[in-house]
């Protein structure tokens, strides 16, 4: 597997590291050892599928609070989408910023979102899947959402939104 560190600390890209021959390719799409050897949390928890049927169906910006903060490894297993992660961590550096990629059925590309961070996407193409990993399970009571287009943060999203939840389009902006 390939880490690389995004520029919102403790955030990675990972690729998978394909072994190709004539009938494709094979490759780790998680590896506790490697996790562990760059100092990432491995003990994932829960499995999780979204399934966005239209292009622009955006979801987020959601956490979970303490004690049920969680990390995320996030892949796009059908379709396209646009993942972005928010840096929410007070003492960090990157307080507030945002950094997004492009996660698609055919980059195999994942993206690592530590605790303390807001989570979502945008869907880049029709029929699109998203799988997710999880080191926390569910807790309605701690769930936390913050307004996709809060001007605290500036995300820039690379299409219109179409289609969104009522409950994320009425997430307040942050710290209100």
């Amino acid at each position: 597997m390939i880490f690389t560190e995004t520029p919102l600390k403790g955030a990675y890209i990972v690729d998978i590291e394909k072994i190709e021959d004539e009938r494709g390719f094979f490759g780790r799409s998680f590896c506790e050892r490697e996790f562990e050897k760059q100092g990432l949390e491995k003990g994932l928890v829960q499995a999780n599928v979204s399934f966005n049927k239209k292009k622009g169906t955006l979801r987020g910006m959601h956490y979970q609070i303490a004690p049920y903060e969680e990390t995320k490894l996030v892949r796009c297993t059908g379709g396209a989408i646009f993942d972005v992660i928010v840096d929410l961590r007070e003492d960090s550096p990157t307080y507030k910023k945002w950094f997004g990629v492009e996660l698609t059925a055919g980059n195999y590309r994942m993206l690592y979102v530590p605790r303390q961070f807001a989570h979502g996407y945008i869907t880049l193409e029709d029929n699109s899947a998203v799988n997710y990993m999880v080191s926390q399970f569910y807790a309605p009571g701690s769930e936390r959402g913050i307004k996709y287009d809060d001007p605290q943060f500036g995300i820039k999203w690379p299409v219109e939104v179409q289609v969104i939840s009522e409950k994320d389009n009425s997430h307040s902006y942050f710290n209100q």
